[in-house]
């Protein structure tokens, strides 16, 4: 099973059994010694995309919201063991043409990185998908606050909930954490690996 590290922020890594790395929105914390074969970022503000904070393998595919959102449509990469669907992310300081979310697929689990939003028409389809885990932000300055975010998550239907994207300029806040309240919420501290 692909393993997953919280780096803090909105910042994480996974790696799948075959060893595949991959890095989402690069920014916060530490573990980015491990060489990259994916860098996904979600858009272009300076928290998400230090795409040059690790190594990258040898042919190492970085998908930015350019590639992800291409001629207003939302594109799908399929690779070895990783497949990644681009959707909607936006609020009103995140522009619909310049973000997006991804939909992450390894090791027979799908996971949903948001990005930074705010509840999307994309996200009243998700429940179909069965995700396995779904990533939201909660700073409630950037993003939606925890009680929108707990609105997403009830109507996206992951079986795990994860709060990242708390206080800004943070890797994390407890208080902020613990006030998110789902039924399936895990909270995954800065530098913890979970097993996807």
């Amino acid at each position: 099973m692909a393993k997953l590290l919280y780096q803090g922020h909105g910042s994480l890594r996974v790696v799948t059994d075959a060893g595949t790395v991959i890095y989402i929105d690069p920014f916060a914390g530490e573990g980015y010694d491990l060489p990259a074969d994916f860098v996904l970022v979600t858009h272009e503000h300076h928290d998400h995309n230090v795409i040059g904070k690790m190594p990258h393998a040898e042919g190492c595919v970085i998908i930015t919201e350019q590639e992800a959102l291409a001629d207003g449509r939302y594109n799908n990469f399929a690779f070895d063991d990783v497949s990644v669907r681009a959707v909607e992310a936006f609020n009103a300081k995140h522009p619909k043409n310049a973000c997006v979310g991804y939909i992450v697929t390894v090791d027979g689990k799908t996971a949903y990185f948001s990005g930074d939003t705010s509840m999307t028409n994309d996200m009243q389809d998700m429940s179909a998908l069965c995700l396995d885990w779904a990533f939201l932000p909660i700073d409630g300055i950037y993003n939606m606050d925890h009680v929108e975010a707990e609105e997403c998550a009830a109507v996206i239907g992951a079986a795990h909930t994860v709060p990242i994207h708390m206080k800004p300029g943070g890797l994390f806040d407890e208080a902020m954490a613990e006030a998110f309240c789902v039924p399936n919420r895990v909270i995954i501290r800065p530098g913890e690996e979970i097993t996807l």
